[in-house]
């Protein structure tokens, strides 16, 4: 500001009005009126001012206006580029475009980051990088077996870390399954269609081969529970397989989900006891299949879009606008399924505290979680993680006080 009233000041008004200065000044303190005037001037016409040749001054002026161009231009760019408007334009547009590749599916993970290439495909196809369904399907075995435990003691750890290995690899094998099987749909929806499988990064036959290797992994895990675990955990293969089929024949796979998710509920108290207690482990059961309708129709809200163009069905095309509706009955009879099981093994109070902190929880992400944001739906469902750990800590205190 200082240089410019200084310029202004003591240029006299016969220096700035000729040519060349003029440009120049222009280009220094008016980029757009440099620019304007190197683009009506003619190279050929001759400046009385100039010592230079007519023939001379045309190539010298025109190569003196690419250089005012470059310069006006260059301040043009920076002006923009720093004004306020811009600056949020572009942070907005950052915002949108980080948002979409992490719906997409194409953000960077620890996976391509840390592991060899040639792994990393499978790492993807077994969601390695999401651990929340791990989560999901691990929580209803460690209130199983937690359940189990006798009063006033500790679940059994070598159980937990066999249900643990169990669960990674089971659900590993379930994604494997379902990218396999709609690998064609996949290609379709916005955030599945990178998935190696539907991408082409591994052909089916490879996927395959991986199922395979998860499933034998798996077996050995299953080997080491008593018989009667055995021909449980083993039946529980037809619901697996049949999941990623439903959402093409019915409007509630989110159910067919949650026979299978919370298959260890009975699985757990099976590999304890040797038996099974129906009036403990059907009410948890049922809590589990209410629960997984609540998160995974949050979930499916994502794809409503996609689903509807493909033509595959699920409980958020199903309920529609009248969806928290029926998330709140689901929620209270997964709540009251919960109550009813920790009253028949006979917990003592703190549970029930628990269970309040948990009612709030699953409160919270019905009536807060917005419907039409695909962020927000990640985000509550993902929560759910949370609410399986403080029904873990309420029955833990529950049999310890028992």
């Amino acid at each position: 500001m200082l240089s410019s009233l200084i310029s202004r000041r003591f240029l006299k008004p016969s220096f700035l009005n000729s040519g060349f200065y003029a440009s120049l000044y222009h280009a220094i303190y008016n980029p757009l009126i440099a620019s304007q005037q190197c683009i009506n001037r003619n190279p050929g016409q001759n400046h009385s001012f100039s010592p230079f040749k007519p023939s001379h001054f045309g190539i010298y002026d025109n190569e003196f206006c690419k250089s005012v161009g470059s310069l006006s231009n260059f301040q043009l760019v920076g002006y923009i580029s720093t004004s306020p408007s811009r600056l949020g334009q572009d942070k907005e547009n950052k915002n949108q475009s980080s948002g979409s590749n992490v719906i997409s599916g194409g953000g960077v993970s620890w996976i391509d980051l840390y592991l060899p290439k040639l792994v990393r495909p499978y790492a993807q196809l077994a969601r390695l990088d999401k651990p929340i369904g791990t989560w999901l399907l691990l929580w209803p075995c460690v209130w199983s077996i937690t359940l189990a435990a006798p009063p006033g003691h500790l679940p059994d750890f070598k159980m937990l870390s066999l249900f643990g290995c169990g669960a990674f690899l089971l659900r590993g094998a379930g994604c494997t399954i379902n990218d396999l099987i709609d690998r064609d749909i996949d290609t379709k929806v916005e955030r599945t269609k990178l998935r190696p499988v539907a991408s082409g990064l591994l052909t089916p036959f490879q996927g395959l081969s991986f199922l395979g290797f998860q499933l034998l992994l798996g077996l050995g895990i299953l080997l080491q529970l008593n018989n009667y675990s055995r021909v449980l955990g083993a039946s529980s293969l037809l619901l697996v397989f049949s999941y990623p089929l439903m959402k093409r024949f019915t409007f509630w796979p989110q159910a067919f989900l949650g026979l299978t998710f919370n298959w260890g509920a009975l699985l757990g108290w099976a590999a304890v006891k040797g038996n099974l207690d129906p009036f403990i482990v059907l009410p948890l059961y049922v809590s589990g299949v209410c629960w997984t309708l609540v998160y995974d129709t949050i979930y499916a809200h994502q794809d409503k879009e996609d689903d509807l163009k493909v033509g595959v069905k699920s409980t958020a095309l199903r309920f529609g606008d009248s969806t928290k509706e029926w998330l709140t009955g689901f929620g209270i009879a997964s709540l009251g399924g919960l109550a009813l099981s920790g009253f028949n093994a006979e917990l003592g109070w703190p549970y029930y505290a628990f269970l309040g902190v948990a009612s709030g929880h699953l409160g919270w992400q019905i009536w807060t979680v917005n419907l039409c944001c695909r962020s927000d739906c990640n985000r509550k469902f993902v929560s759910n993680k949370w609410y399986g750990a403080i029904i873990f800590g309420g029955i833990l205190a529950g049999r310890l006080s028992s």
